[in-house]
């Protein structure tokens, strides 16, 4: 048990045993900095329960927790904050615990658990992944590595949309102007080829509506019959109608785009345990459907479609197979989650990481997918994100204006080369030590300016501010960790020892109070879906450690004991930077 979860059971037996009332929960916060104190007491919240005035609540509460918690040595009482000092003993103990645990923190999967099904990415394969596909795969990642940490088991996913019209544009093109280029014979990956051919399909599209209209047709009309378009959609009737030769180029056209894919995957350093390909999903749901009508969750309409009546819950009446019988994405995204729970029965909740534009489609997907009766249905989430501006302004595929994620990544190693050239940070490098703590650096900064802000807010980019080695930053979280490394490998003695018998300065407290609280971040950041929680907390963690080494001589410490201990609490702050960066899938240097 925590000591929050001790001081919360031993409050409410006070209010219990004092006033003869029962509190539900215990609001608890850390002391404010010009208060003495550890831990505050919220007494307000209180008084829903308790008539009194919350200053001599407070006090009473206070009386009764010094004489029946042991580590509570004394109290005061601010208004209706009641604030409580913990003992040296008690920080030292749980220090003497963790200091040597690698994954502290972290909480192993019980046998049995249900698990977690994390979807992220799922790109179409008509244009390589570009900066807003970069904040959902880092989301998505990180939130999967977060679910972990927090105790149960994870299934990272993603489903490709490989079929439709957009793919068709792209291979049109490629026939007509690409003189059987390869991404072996440009040099380009795969995903860059094909997305190139996207771009000049729409060059060719709009050319061909301007001489329409010239020529005597309205806007209306040259957007419907321009050639090219025609020639797209009968590529995608032949690809329906399973044509040898038009689904020989597709799956070519397709796995040059997969290899792209897994290039920057590679290169964004995160990962995938399953793919669902859009072209075998989009048929399921169908039975599903069929299932639901007969148990009268859908109805028919005259035309022969057939819909869900959500009105009940404050939505509208939602088509799930049009009267020709055919299937709309709702049908596929209903028959795919379950699908998925047939591949893995043990998945007991799904989470989609997919922008906040889907939010009316997901929760009508939730909803249906509960009046179909499946128990796991009231654990699925969106994780639904705002979008990523840059300060020039929004991107857009169709005419190549994209911030390209390969392109992206290069140049944040180059941004991280430059400011590193000018504070002069690795000086004795070798040119490839160099360049490999550029890569760490550069691809850390781009990845903590994502992470750190609340999923549901738009983001606006700016490369060089997430590279600057001051201020909520990953370079300067990196230069933390970095520093502590060198202050680790100049301990060269025994410094493992469990040290006791020392007072603490206020600066080592609030530092163990920090560490104390990991666990909890984790707890937290995994219910909230929220990478931010992990992100902010560490930038905490490292302005308390900053602050302990200005104030705090380390090998000047006036006993052997201290030193050995800052040295200690040193590399346990450390290895939690490295454990929470982790989790966002952001490596630290060793030097810096």
């Amino acid at each position: 048990m925590t000591l929050h979860q001790i001081i919360s059971e031993q409050v409410k037996a006070a209010i219990k045993k004092l006033y003869e009332a029962d509190l539900e929960s215990v609001e608890l916060q850390s002391t404010r900095k010009e208060f003495e104190g550890d831990i505050t007491v919220v007494v307000f919240p209180m008084l829903r329960v308790v008539k009194g005035n919350p200053v001599q609540i407070g006090e009473s509460v206070g009386t009764y927790l010094v004489e029946n918690v042991e580590n509570v040595t004394s109290f005061n009482v601010v208004k209706g904050f009641l604030n409580l000092v913990i003992s040296d003993t008690y920080y030292l103990d749980f220090f003497a615990e963790i200091k040597d645990e690698e994954n502290y923190g972290f909480v192993i999967p019980t046998e049995g658990d249900k698990a977690a099904m994390v979807e992220y990415s799922s790109p179409n394969t008509n244009k390589p992944l570009h900066l807003g596909h970069i904040r959902n795969n880092l989301l998505g990642y990180a939130v999967a590595e977060i679910i972990k940490a927090s105790g149960k088991k994870v299934y990272k996913t993603q489903i490709i949309n490989d079929r439709g019209i957009h793919i068709c544009k792209s291979m049109v093109a490629w026939q007509k102007f690409g003189n059987a280029e390869t991404p072996e014979s440009t040099g380009l990956k795969g995903d860059k080829l094909v997305g190139n051919y996207y771009v000049r399909f729409d060059k060719e599209y709009k050319s061909q509506i301007s001489d329409l209209i010239v020529s005597g047709k309205s806007e209306e009309e040259a957007k419907k019959e321009a050639p090219i378009l025609l020639e797209a959609q009968e590529m995608l009737r032949k690809w329906e109608a399973g044509e040898a030769e038009v689904v020989d180029l597709w799956k070519t056209m397709n796995n040059w785009v997969y290899d792209g894919f897994e290039q920057t995957y590679k290169a964004l350093g995160v990962d995938f345990d399953s793919y669902y390909y859009e072209s075998n999903t989009y048929l399921l749901g169908k039975d599903n459907i069929e299932e639901g009508l007969a148990n009268g969750v859908f109805f028919k309409k005259d035309d022969g479609s057939v819909w869900c009546d959500l009105t009940d819950e404050g939505l509208d009446e939602k088509l799930v197979l049009r009267s020709d019988g055919t299937a709309v994405y709702m049908t596929q995204d209903i028959g795919t989650a379950i699908q998925r729970v047939k591949d893995n029965p043990d998945i007991g909740g799904m989470i989609y990481t997919v922008g906040n534009e889907q939010d009316y489609h997901f929760k009508v997907l939730f909803l249906i997918l509960k009046k179909l009766g499946y128990d796991w249905s009231k654990n699925l989430h969106h994780l639904s994100y705002g979008m990523v501006d840059l300060p020039s302004g929004k991107m857009k595929s169709r005419e190549g204006t994209v911030v390209d994620a390969d392109d992206l990544i290069v140049e944040m190693a180059e941004t991280a080369g430059e400011i590193s050239k000018e504070l002069g940070k690795l000086d004795g490098y070798t040119d490839t030590e160099k360049n490999q703590v550029y890569k760490t650096i550069g691809l850390g900064a781009l990845k903590y300016f994502i992470l750190k802000v609340d999923p549901k807010k738009r983001i606006l980019f700016d490369p060089a501010e997430s590279v600057d080695f001051q201020g909520n930053t990953g370079p300067f979280i990196q230069y933390t960790y970095a520093r502590i490394q060198a202050i680790l490998r100049k301990a060269d003695f025994n410094w493992k020892d469990q040290i006791k018998d020392i007072s603490l300065e206020g600066k080592e407290k609030e530092l163990l109070k920090l560490l104390e609280m990991y666990p909890e971040i984790i707890q937290n950041a995994a219910k909230d879906l929220s990478p931010a929680i992990i992100a902010n907390y560490t930038y905490d963690l490292v302005k308390a450690y900053n602050s302990f080494f200005q104030n705090v001589s380390i090998f000047g410490a006036d006993t052997e004991n201290e030193k050995v201990f800052r040295i200690q609490l040193s590399g346990a702050v450390g290895q939690t930077i490295k454990s929470a960066f982790g989790l966002l899938g952001i490596q630290v240097p060793e030097r810096m």
